[in-house]
Formats: C-alpha cells, structure tokens, sequence
C-alpha cells in the first residue's frame, strides 16, 4: 500500500471544526493529507490504558478514522471496539510475533506502538517491521535507550520513505513540543540565548493509567539519571535531587526528583540547550518516600530487571489501585526556560485524568502526522522533521483539550500560586 500521501506539505488552520467532524469543542480542524481515503490506524496496546485511551480519543479527533484496535486478549480487544463503534475493529497481535506483526501492518497507514514498557527492550521490533512493511510509526516510548535505539533507524525509515516518530505522547512528547516553541520564542524576541530547560511532571499516584505505568517507574528506578550542565553529561542518582516545584491552582506546589527520561538528551541535542534536567513527582507524598527508598534498598539490578520488576507489579497494584481511588489522577508538567539575560520563561499543563490526558495528547501526534507535518525518518517530537514548526501551535491546541491550566511563554509570577513580590507589585 502506497503511503506517500502522507508526506503532503502541512496546511496549518485554526478554524474550529463542526460537531459533525469532531467531537471536540473549539479543536483546529483535521485536514488529512487525502480527504477521500479511507485512512486505517493500528493502535497496538489498545486494550491497555495509555492505548486504549489514546484509540478513543481518536475516534472523538476524527471520526473518519478506520482504527484497528491491536492487542493479545480478543475478549477485551472486541469489548473495546464495541466502546469505539462501528468505525473500528480488533486484530491479534503479539508484537514478540514477527509475522504476525508484519501483516498485521500490511493493510494499515499508521501504527501506533502504546505497548509498553519500552524499558530494557533489546529491539524496536514495531518499528522494524514498520519499516520492512512501509508504514507510518508513532511510539509513546519513555525511555532513553529505546528512544536513541529507534532514531538510530533513521536512515533505513529514509530509504523505506517512511515517517515515524518516537517519544510522542503526553511527556515525553507534548513537553518536547512545549520546550521547542519556548526556545523559538526566546531566540526570536532576543530574549538571550537559552541556557537552562527544566522539565518537572507530578502525576497523583498512577494517574489512572494501569500497571504498565507503575512498571515503567519501578524500571527506571534502575536507571542512572543522565543531566546536562553547561553542555556536559553528568550522571546522577535516581530519584534523588529532590525540589518543590509550583505547578500553579489545582496543583500547587510539589516535591519532584530526577529520573532517568528521554526528553533531557533529545532537547539538549536538537535544541542545543547546555543544561537540562527532569523530574517526576507523585502522590500520596509517602510514594515519593518509597519510590525512594527503593532506589537506596534495592540493587540496580532488580531493578533493571523486567521479570522482577513485574512480579513486584503484581504485589503492589492492588494496593496502588485502591490509592488511585483515594489520590485521584491529576497530571501536570512544568517547562522552565532561563536565558543568558536572567530572564525565565514557563510553560504549564494541568488536566484532571491523565488516562484521558494521554490519549488526547497521542492523538494530536497521530493526527499531525496524518495531516504531512511528518518527514521521512525517525524524528523526536521537537525537530521541525518530526512536527512542523507551523503545525505545533495547532498540536498544542489539540493536546491541551480538557486541560484546566495550559499557558506557555509566561514569566513565573503569572503561573505560580506564590508568587514572590519583590517590591511595589513587581514579582519573579
């Protein structure tokens, strides 16, 4: 099947669509690279959490859509197509299956690779098989070894004349998008040249969004955290460096500690930004202190370990779900850019569910993608290769759907709930 409609130049438009095209309110209109095809997208995982979320906010995003829900179970896969409607349909799929991978891409425009966790996967074995089968790809990776391992397929997705882009979800993702648009600001209003990105996200305990989620955390426990400091990697201990970081009315202020994420390497690469860090924070504040004490307990090596790692999943996600019910399931990212001129700028995404948050944000990447704004290649979120520069206002505007705070290239004292006066009603 012939793909290269999907690599028409972008036309970027802010007009709202009707309700007859969207489910949304106020969202920029979806222009597919071919109005009168029939598009089919994989949605692989879609019977998990972060999948299943992310196949239904497509079907809301565009009704057009052919999606193809892709999972092992037919009992929960059939279960989510009834949920989705008509315009959909299940397909086994085992992606530890070669075979069945590969025809199971054979007759779709786009995968969409939500099954995880990505961490301590020896291969991409999706985009492998995306690339052999020549079909679009989109991966909701988190982890650092998986995301570099991707782009260094970059010249055989060139060669296939496929796009693909990896690390596109709510964070990493929608945060990379986020950090593009403050440094093109920054250097466009001469505001100095950046110097220092900080990403900060708090979830309230799993954010709704199932066991993978809490295995990703426990695997990346086992991760030395990469940082960089005036253009220099420096290595750090997981989960320590703890800071509190206001994250501004319905969240305020939270206590956050590095992890180990992709987004720090990717956005120091591509945007040349010489110091970047991340943190992650949750709650009830006593996961924090277990997640902690974890890290300084147990050796890196059960940790890094995935068979472990899941057998401790299944001791502790009853416990976690009955918190979940109690912590609730907000979400919130905070992006800080500090220039050569002192001056910081800040960037802020807060919605209620992030099981909701994260299909909505997926699926403005997988649109995007649909609409031409991605090349051929294998792109991070932030290069103008993987969205358009013209086409990230209208990303944001779909990712931000149901968010209850979402401002960008704001100086702090318009975000914080404290902020400091320093004298006749000038803050910082």
């Amino acid at each position: 099947m012939a793909r290269a409609l999907l690599l028409q130049p972008y036309r970027a438009t802010v007009r709202a669509a009707s309700s007859s095209e969207t489910q949304y309110e106020g969202v920029p209109e979806v222009k597919l690279s071919d109005p009168t095809r029939n598009y089919r997208v994989l949605v692989l995982g879609g019977t998990g959490r972060v999948g299943g979320s992310t196949a239904t906010a497509l079907s809301k995003l565009c009704p057009k859509l052919k999606i193809v829900v892709g999972g092992r179970n037919r009992e929960k896969g059939e279960a989510m197509v009834a949920k989705l409607g008509d315009n959909s349909e299940f397909a086994q799929v085992d992606i530890n299956d070669t075979k069945m991978l590969e025809t199971s891409l054979r007759d779709v425009d786009l995968v969409v690779h939500a099954a995880g966790p990505f961490q301590q996967a020896p291969r991409c074995t999706v985009l492998e098989a995306a690339i052999k089968t020549k079909t679009a790809y989109l991966d909701v990776c988190d982890d650092t070894s998986y995301a570099f391992r991707a782009k260094s397929l970059e010249a055989e997705a060139i060669a296939a004349n496929i796009p693909a882009l990896t690390t596109a979800g709510i964070y990493p993702g929608v945060s990379n998008v986020m950090a593009a648009e403050m440094v093109a600001a920054a250097i466009s209003e001469d505001k100095g040249k950046p110097e220092k990105l900080r990403f900060s996200y708090y979830t309230a305990g799993t954010g709704g969004a199932g066991p993978t989620i809490l295995a990703t955390s426990f695997l990346l426990l086992g991760e030395e955290v990469t940082a960089y400091k005036q253009g220099e990697k420096v290595k750090l201990r997981p989960y320590s460096g703890m800071i509190t970081v206001d994250f501004g009315k319905g969240i305020r202020k939270r206590d956050v500690y590095l992890l180990n994420l992709p987004e720090v390497r990717s956005t120091h690469e591509v945007l040349g930004v010489p110091t970047v860090v991340a943190r992650f924070g949750t709650a009830p504040f006593f996961w924090n202190w277990g997640m902690e004490i974890m890290t300084k307990l147990l050796p890196s090596e059960v940790l890094r370990d995935r068979t472990k790692v899941q057998q401790m999943v299944e001791l502790f996600d009853p416990v976690v779900r009955a918190m979940d019910s109690y912590a609730g399931e907000r979400v919130s990212m905070r992006v800080d850019l500090e220039c050569s001129d002192g001056r910081t700028t800040v960037g802020l995404f807060s919605h209620k569910k992030l099981s909701v948050s994260v299909g909505v944000s997926t699926a403005a990447f997988v649109v995007a993608m649909l609409e031409g704004s991605t090349q051929p290649g294998v792109w991070f979120p932030e290069e103008p290769q993987g969205i358009a520069v013209e086409a990230r206002e209208v990303l944001l505007k779909r990712a931000s759907q149901g968010t209850f705070n979402f401002i960008l290239n704001k100086p702090p004292w318009m975000v914080e709930t404290e902020p400091k006066e320093v004298v006749l009603g000038i803050y910082v």
